[in-house]
């Protein structure tokens, strides 16, 4: 039984995701068709009108491009963290119709591996103990999905699930917003790095600027605030600069 870490793919998204927004917002103020638009989005980079749409809040074009991810190597922690966010579509690998008779992954996290192996060892030796409570579930309870489905119920928040997750450009700057912060829990932050990432490298005007509050402004946790604005400024135009380069 492994331990993992978040792993995220960008599987599919919207051809040409600028220029299909630029079309969303185009259309709405011209009385060309939408053929003639398409021609003249097509002859001429967007990424300036894009970033004009942006500093207006014109934000409900960005719906018209989507962009749909593989993450693996995450808990079921996590799954309970991101299905909060509802203008997404998943689709999650069931403990009821797989079977972990051959054991699970599970995730470990770094404040446990940060106090050294023997804990580490003993946070293993319960992922173990888990799994033969519900190994000895299924036996009791007889074969199938039957028995995975109530033997599940031991099984820890730690096991690792697999996932397909879409979301549209607006909703993944709002889950950018709230889950780069550095506030936010380090699993989700992890994988919500990884996925702004991919989508800069496809979109970047889209998502030059997304990511935690403080990017844009002051940062909206006041009080609670991480103190850190200028160094994730910082680092977000190293990174800018770095892919300018690659």
């Amino acid at each position: 039984m492994p331990a993992v870490t978040p792993r995220v793919a960008l599987i599919r998204h919207t051809l040409s995701p600028e220029e299909t927004v630029a079309l969303g917002a185009r259309l709405c103020y011209s009385r060309a068709g939408v053929d003639d638009l398409l021609e003249r989005i097509s002859a001429k980079d967007q990424s300036a009108f894009v970033e004009r749409l942006l500093s207006m809040g014109h934000e409900s074009v960005f719906e018209h491009t989507s962009f749909t991810f593989g993450i693996e190597g995450v808990s079921r922690v996590f799954l309970a963290q991101v299905t909060r966010h509802r203008l997404a579509s998943f689709s999650v690998q069931s403990q009821r119709y797989v079977s972990y008779a051959d054991g699970f992954n599970y995730v470990v996290p770094p404040t446990i591996r940060a106090l050294g192996e023997e804990a580490v060892a003993e946070y293993e030796a319960q992922m173990a103990q888990m799994y033969a409570w519900y190994t000895g579930w299924q036996e009791k309870l007889g074969d199938g999905e039957a028995s995975n489905q109530d033997a599940r119920f031991v099984l820890p928040g730690a096991c690792e699930t697999r996932m397909i997750l879409t979301m549209n450009a607006r909703e993944l700057r709002h889950f950018f917003a709230l889950r780069m912060c550095s506030r936010a829990q380090w699993e989700i932050r992890s994988v919500a790095a990884q996925m702004h990432r991919l989508c800069l490298e496809v979109a970047p005007a889209l998502f030059a600027d997304a990511g935690p509050g403080c990017l844009r402004g002051a940062c909206p946790e006041g009080a609670k605030s991480c103190g850190r604005a200028a160094e994730i400024r910082e680092e977000r135009k190293k990174l800018l600069e770095q892919m300018k380069g690659e």
